[in-house]
């Protein structure tokens, strides 16, 4: 490291002559010498450069070394560099004295002694090679510590992300397992019904209403399943980047139609009365089986947390956009919770026994995004929510390559 590092030395003379020479006697690998032959070129270089050393001459005409030494002593960039006076006078001036009254840390008289002076000049540019590789080590130090700092703090970062997903994980299969449960439980009973039926021949139980109701039953619990395992088929898709969206003509009046006949059922089970207001001729250019899921996720949402009360369904447009609302008047979300509620694994009112895995909202941000749509949520605690989706009438979703 020595080796690399170069060493300044500062020489102050009036006379060419001088500098030359004493340039010539103190040149050596590893070190950069300057020349000023006055007191004010001098002063330039000095805030300039770090020195290991100032050779000054003390007379000097306009500034002399005496008075250059101590502008260098109130200067706080130079008042640490050494210097070391040099004098043709008489010993009888007393000039070493004051030399070292103004803090030189030697004094020379011409003529000069070669291996003193080429002595000394060693001593301080070693001097100077050493403190210059005690601050490239102490730079180096500080730099290390501050990268790990920076990577004890991503550590940390890194645990608690971990300790995140892990219980996000667990809460999710825990999830998981009670809702593929339910619908499957129904279909196990259901099957059990009438296997015990048809073992004691009772075949008064399938009469045409029971098995319209027994296969409306069916029909419900197997959706259930299916939608399920499609909302955890989706999240992978989207963690890929592989939601397919295969854009087409769709009317979301009559989608919404459709959906709402569908999902009749359901919304009488629920307790909840539907109102509507489609407009006709909502024509878009968007996949009608991905605008069908923020259909059904939002529907059923409301029934989900609508506690009993009215529904609202609203297909509306503008020049530029449509939009899809659908209004609850239920519990209600808390401005604290619609920061996070289209986060994965994220449920509304999770406190309560809701049903659902918690990806419903997420899927549906992450298909409106894919439209260039966007969709927000009015709500309060208590007085219910409105999911409002707008979709852009002329601008097609990109299609994806990859298959759903």
């Amino acid at each position: 490291m020595l080796s690399k590092i170069i060493t300044k030395l500062l020489i102050v003379d009036d006379i060419p002559e001088n500098l030359l020479a004493l340039d010539a006697l103190i040149r050596g690998e590893g070190r950069q010498i300057f020349h000023a032959s006055s007191g004010e070129q001098a002063l330039g270089l000095l805030l300039q450069h770090e020195f290991a050393l100032a050779i000054i001459d003390v007379q000097m005409p306009d500034m002399n070394g005496f008075e250059l030494a101590e502008l260098m002593r109130g200067t706080e960039k130079t008042k640490n560099i050494p210097i070391v006076f040099v004098s043709a006078a008489g010993r009888e001036l007393n000039y070493a004295f004051k030399g070292y009254e103004t803090g030189a840390v030697d004094f020379l008289q011409k003529p000069l002694d070669v291996q003193a002076v080429t002595s000394k000049v060693a001593v301080f540019a070693d001097l100077d090679r050493q403190r210059q590789a005690i601050n490239i080590q102490v730079k180096a130090l500080e730099q290390s510590r501050r990268e790990q700092e920076t990577l004890l703090n991503e550590l940390r970062s890194t645990q608690e992300e971990l300790k995140l997903a892990v219980r996000m994980r667990d809460d999710f299969m825990s999830i998981v397992s009670h809702e593929l449960r339910t619908p499957l439980n129904g279909l196990i009973l259901d099957t059990q019904l009438r296997k015990m039926h048809l073992e004691n021949g009772n075949m008064q139980a399938f009469t045409p209403e029971r098995l319209k109701a027994m296969n409306s039953r069916d029909e419900r619990q197997i959706t259930s399943l299916i939608r399920l395992i499609e909302d955890i088929l989706d999240v992978s898709r989207i963690r890929t980047g592989k939601l397919s969206i295969r854009p087409g003509e769709v009317d979301l009046g009559v989608l919404a139609e459709q959906v709402l006949e569908r999902y009749s059922a359901q919304l009488a089970e629920s307790g909840c009365t539907l109102s509507t207001e489609i407009a006709t001729g909502v024509v878009g250019c968007w996949d009608a089986f991905r605008v069908e899921q923020v259909m059904i996720n939002l529907l059923t949402n409301a029934m989900r947390y609508g506690a009993k009360q009215p529904i609202s369904v609203r297909v509306l447009a503008d020049n530029q956009l449509a939009y899809l609302q659908v209004q609850d008047h239920g519990v209600g979300i808390s401005e604290q919770d619609q920061q996070r509620i289209f986060e994965q694994f994220e449920r509304v009112n999770a406190n309560q026994s809701a049903q659902g895995l918690g990806l419903g909202l997420f899927i549906t941000e992450q298909i409106v995004t894919a439209h260039q749509g966007r969709i927000k949520v009015e709500s309060a605690q208590g007085q219910g929510s409105t999911f409002t989706v707008a979709l852009p009438l002329e601008t097609s979703a990109s299609p994806s390559d990859s298959s759903a």
